[in-house]
């Protein structure tokens, strides 16, 4: 199998994900899932521009066409979403074939409505709902901005939102 990390952040890619992500998990590129970057041609250059790997940008819709090449690749590949829905989506209603069973959350800046879990890690209640789903399919949840900081699992954090 292809997928050896898995990653929901609100950037998507940056120095943090492209350097301290890729020094713990050798991978030979990233695939980032998110409708509004694929479609937007300078986001789309920004983003495949904060990588020094191959760097594909896909819409929900495209990635679905490739999931099973990016399953099966003799390559390793980061998979990122932006948000926890559409990760969702792809691990638990594709049931998409990957190598780990940890998902790494980064960045969910905070926003009206939101609950903090981690530095940096603010999310509301529907996002708890497709965390909730991630998990209950076998998925631990890392909220953790990079390697050597603070983690926070939602095995642990899950009852603030399940009461």
């Amino acid at each position: 199998m292809a997928i050896s990390f898995i990653r929901i952040d609100d950037r998507i890619i940056h120095g943090q994900v492209v350097t301290r992500w890729a020094m713990e998990n050798p991978c030979d590129g990233i695939i980032a899932v998110d409708d509004k970057a694929a479609k937007e041609p300078v986001l789309k250059s920004a983003l495949k521009a904060a990588s020094t790997r191959k760097t594909f940008i896909y819409s929900y819709d495209e990635f679905l066409t490739k999931i099973d090449q990016a399953s099966n690749s003799e390559k390793r590949y980061f998979l990122i979403t932006k948000n926890p829905a559409t990760m969702a989506k792809i691990l638990v209603d594709n049931n998409m074939k990957v190598e780990t069973k940890v998902v790494n959350v980064g960045p969910q800046s905070a926003r009206e409505g939101t609950i903090n879990i981690n530095k940096n890690a603010d999310i509301t209640l529907e996002e708890a709902e497709a965390f909730e789903k991630i998990f209950q399919h076998g998925y631990e949840i890392d909220f953790r901005l990079v390697p050597d900081s603070k983690s926070v699992l939602w095995s642990e954090t899950r009852k603030k939102f399940n009461k």
